[in-house]
């Protein structure tokens, strides 16, 4: 019977092998025999960010036996993913998560866009979600801090090993089962399962071998995101602001309560072609064009990451026994917050469909929809809503263009009733039980 852990006995680990395996049980560490890991389970999930652990939690939740291999050493915190929208929070609090993850950062509903270019700003927010939804507001925590949210629950359940510095460097499938080879510091190790879940993100290694297409395009400009401390509280700004500018655009939000006035995301545009070396000597020039010089040169920079932007999808999101999920099957750019909330929805959707399927024999034809459902939500929803929200907060040359586009913003902070329809598209981006099909 599969449940909580309830022991760990981590310094039975050899300190000879420290890249093994985290939290075992006695019984779970019987199973590894002279450094070499069990071969058999049921799912092998690649990747252990939020998606890929997401998943692997609600399937040991079912009572499956899941491995899930990763190539680092542990957790990643460089600046990614920090809102989450209302529309997931339901599944976080199915899974157990919920509380926790609430602990670790805040609720907010607050949202505002700030025109540079004529002082405007437009405020509105989910209170008119209030009484028709069960969490109207969304959730601000760092990726990383909910992937350790994630993690420490998944660590009380010994029927889930995680693989930490293992790299995915071959896949083989048949009619019945997939082999996954993963390389670690001392070998390679193949794992033997029913299923395999690629979440190992944008640059998916597991669809690389596969030779799946990842159809699309690469905006050509860079972005940058930041974590800033300010030196005060910035009263009159919403924790998520939008700021229109075709030069000096920016997604401002606050992430955490942490330190005296919290962790804030700054996230800006430039042009690729300048050095990325000397990305941290053009920063508070962006700084003081948003802020004024006398708060710029008062900012406290707490990481920076540029990266390159895109809208892309996978082919497919299953091929035989090998499925995508999350940044292994779409990467978009992050105006909007769509990214990782398109992960923990492909993660609920296949919680359920996997679950099925390993622990109560359903047809797997269930997972071909699946992957038909969540390929057309993020083609044919999150990605053009992307790339329209980016068109307006980064590309805002022509005002007559801009008012319109506006426009609808201004009424939402005017008419409720409107500002919840609108609002409600998040939730639409989710797939409906596929078990009631």
């Amino acid at each position: 019977m599969y449940g909580k852990r309830p022991q760990l006995v981590l310094a039975l680990i050899p300190a000879s092998h420290p890249w093994l395996v985290t939290g075992f049980t006695v019984e779970a560490l019987e199973k590894i025999v002279g450094g070499t890991v069990q071969q058999e389970q049921q799912v092998v999930v690649v990747g252990a960010g939020p998606t890929g652990l997401v998943t692997a939690l609600g399937l040991a939740q079912q009572g499956v036996e899941v491995t899930v291999v990763e190539r680092a050493a542990g957790l990643q915190n460089s600046p990614r993913a920090i809102v989450y929208h209302w529309a997931t929070l339901d599944g976080l609090e199915r899974l157990g998560l919920f509380d926790e993850a609430v602990k670790a950062g805040f609720l907010k509903q607050d949202y505002a866009y700030r025109i540079r270019r004529t002082g405007e700003i437009i405020e509105y927010g989910l209170k008119p979600l209030e009484g028709r939804v069960k969490h109207p507001y969304n959730l601000h925590l760092g990726q990383g801090a909910l992937a350790q949210v994630i993690l420490d629950e998944v660590e009380t359940y010994d029927n889930v090993r995680i693989l930490w510095n293992h790299e995915l460097v071959g896949v083989r499938q048949d009619a019945d089962r997939v082999s996954v080879v993963v390389r670690n510091p001392d070998d390679d190790v193949t794992l033997n399962a029913g299923w395999v879940v690629a979440a190992d993100g944008a640059g998916s290694k597991a669809r690389s071998l596969l030779d799946l297409g990842f159809d699309g395009m690469t905006w050509p400009e860079r972005f940058v995101a930041t974590n800033i401390r300010f030196p005060d509280d910035r009263d009159g700004w919403a924790q998520s602001t939008f700021y229109v500018d075709d030069v000096y655009g920016a997604i401002i939000a606050k992430i955490d309560e942490s330190g005296d006035h919290g962790l804030w995301r700054y996230t800006y545009m430039e042009d690729a072609a300048l050095p990325v070396e000397t990305l941290t000597d053009r920063l508070p020039s962006f700084l003081a064009a948003v802020f004024g010089e006398d708060v710029a040169g008062q900012i406290e920079l707490d990481a920076i990451s540029p990266y390159s932007m895109h809208q892309r999808s996978a082919s497919t999101y299953r091929t035989g026994r090998v499925l995508l999920a999350g940044d292994a099957g779409h990467a978009t750019n992050p105006c909007g917050g769509l990214g990782l909330t398109m992960g923990l929805f492909d993660a609920y959707a296949l919680i359920e469909a996997l679950g099925a399927v390993v622990s109560k024999g359903a047809d797997d034809g269930i997972l071909t929809a699946y992957a038909d459902a969540r390929r057309s939500a993020f083609v044919d929803k999150a990605s053009p809503r992307a790339s329209s929200n980016k068109q307006l907060i980064f590309h805002s040359g022509d005002p007559a263009k801009l008012d319109r586009d506006l426009d609808l913003f201004r009424r939402m902070s005017r008419d409720p009733e409107l500002a919840a329809e609108v609002l409600y598209f998040t939730k639409t981006l989710e797939t409906p039980s596929l078990l009631a099909v």
